[in-house]
């Protein structure tokens, strides 16, 4: 590179020198004859000039030449050391690597050496193992022989007889523990049943009747009965034809009775009544426009109590269909006990049984919650409600064991494990004293009846009715009735309560017959 730059630097001087003697030659032709001499000392000093300027960009194209080649050898030099100093390092680094691996490879020489030691010691180990075997094997066969020789039978026998023996110990110890597990399961899950039952009463205590449909409205004064019939009667009128419920007004003081067999109807009959009472204008289309936003109202209610229901029971995916039926519940009662309070009571009861037994709690009060659904429109389709419930619960998409739970939940035997929990905790519900409100008469005497028609029966010694009357517990005679006699006895006393008595649900009539045997020793 420093050569091409010389040769350019002399080849620019030499073109300089070329174009100084054409200018020269150039003047010196134009000169006239009679400057011949002036012209040709100008043209002298132009060409020494040129001369001299020549010289010049030689020397400044030298010295740069010279500085380029010094700036060369420069920059060489620094990057030779440069790579010097890598190369020192990289060589440095090998170093340090190959030292680390020797040590490394005199570490695994170390230990291969230790293995190797270990392996001579187990050689040696096993090999006396081996050899204690061989003296305990022979010591076994000598003592073997001995004690064949001493007892007079072969080992083989021995064996057979000893196998036999633990055999028939095992049997009997065998039959001995099923006895007693047998019975320890029966005392077992007798007293599971009854703690799980305590426990699902006690986790849950809600009140039995919340409210209930009243088909009475009192009035003021007896002067208000005449503004509810109207000018030939158009104001009560106006009223049935709104409400579809039926008006009486007889000779009871200061009040009116509704008469509806549909509960949700008669409350929004109620509720319009009172209203237009308390505003004083009783005409047909003020009777119209009352009952209109009455029923808007009753109907909101009735899907914000099957929503709360919903929540408060920690479900979810319920139709919108079943939430209205649900709500329906709150105005309709049984025995006086509010079916919507009920049904609440059951699924709570319902989920703490079946936490208790492991089984799906959700599913389990999902199953009580709806249980009774058939009675928000028992007063419209015919059937009773538990059949009418399920065939709801699968019109609107619930799954197949709570629609087989709902419709076997009054059934003598369930087949699905949901309804006998619906079925014990609709029990638990509706039979304790106080869940219904009646007269205390009427349940001594429901209990006396029961207890009556038991005792009507030949070879009938005791009876005594249980459970607010849900169950007759019967006391036989062993002489005078057999056990298949105790069967058919059972069979006649419930078909006889079935058609002499009414009562809620559904009665279990147990028929006991004993027999003893008493000795004294003296």
């Amino acid at each position: 590179m420093e050569i091409s730059t010389i040769v350019i630097v002399a080849a620019i001087a030499v073109f300089a020198i070329i174009i100084g003697v054409g200018i020269g030659y150039a003047l010196k032709r134009k000169m006239d004859d009679a400057s011949l001499d002036s012209g040709r000392k100008t043209a002298e000093a132009i060409v020494a000039d040129a001369k001299k300027e020549a010289e010049n960009i030689r020397k400044s194209a030298e010295l740069e030449a010279k500085d380029i080649l010094f700036q060369g050898k420069t920059d060489f030099e620094k990057e030779t050391r440069e790579r010097r100093k890598e190369l020192q390092n990289l060589e440095r680094r090998v170093q340090q690597k190959e030292e680390n691996l020797d040590r490394k490879f005199e570490a695994i020489d170390r230990r291969d050496a230790e293995l190797q030691k270990r392996e001579k010691g187990l050689a040696g180990q096993e090999k006396r193992v081996k050899e204690l075997e061989t003296q305990a094997e022979s010591a076994i066969a000598e003592q073997k022989t001995k004690l064949e020789s001493l007892a007079g039978i072969s080992a083989d026998e021995a064996k057979r007889m000893l196998v036999e023996q633990m055999e028939n110990e095992a049997k009997h110890e065998a039959g001995k523990l099923i006895k007693r597990i047998e019975e320890e399961a029966r005392a077992e899950a007798d007293k599971k049943a009854k703690d799980i039952i305590a426990l699902a009463i006690q986790r849950y205590s809600g009140e039995y009747v919340a409210e209930r449909t009243v088909s009475v409205v009192n009035l003021p004064n007896d002067e208000m009965k005449g503004r509810i019939i109207g000018r030939e009667g158009r104001n009560i009128r106006a009223i049935e034809a709104a409400t579809g419920i039926d008006v009486i007004i007889d000779d009871t003081p200061e009040a009116v009775i509704l008469s509806g067999h549909n509960p949700v109807r008669r409350e929004i009959a109620k509720q319009s009544l009172e209203r237009l009472i308390t505003d004083g204008r009783i005409h047909p289309s003020r009777i119209e426009e009352i009952v209109s936003k009455v029923e808007s109202e009753v109907n909101q209610a009735i899907m914000e109590a099957g929503e709360r229901a919903i929540f408060d029971t920690g479900l979810h995916g319920i139709h919108k269909e079943i939430q209205k039926l649900i709500g329906r519940l709150k105005f309709r009662t049984s025995y006086a006990q509010n079916v919507y309070s009920h049904s609440m009571e059951v699924a709570f009861i319902c989920g703490v049984m079946a936490s208790e037994l492991g089984l799906p709690a959700k599913t389990a009060r999902r199953v009580g919650l709806l249980h009774d659904i058939g009675k928000a429109v028992d007063h419209e389709v015919e059937g009773p409600h538990a059949a009418i419930g399920a065939e709801l619960a699968k019109k609107y998409g619930e799954s197949a064991k709570i629609v087989a739970a709902i419709g076997q939940h009054h059934d003598d035997t369930p087949e699905n494990i949901f309804g006998i929990l619906v079925q014990a905790a609709d029990t638990l519900s509706a039979a304790r004293p106080g869940a219904r409100r009646e007269m205390l008469e009427s349940y001594i005497k429901r209990l006396d009846d029961l207890e009556k028609i038991a005792k009507g029966f030949g070879g009938v010694e005791k009876a005594y009715a249980l459970q607010a009357g849900r169950e007759v517990r019967v006391i036989v005679e062993t002489q005078a009735v057999n056990d298949d006699g105790a069967v058919v006895l059972s069979k006649d006393i419930a078909k006889k309560i079935e058609k002499e008595l009414t009562y809620p649900g559904q009665i279990k009539v147990t028929v006991i017959r004993e027999s003893r045997a008493v000795e004294f020793a003296k």
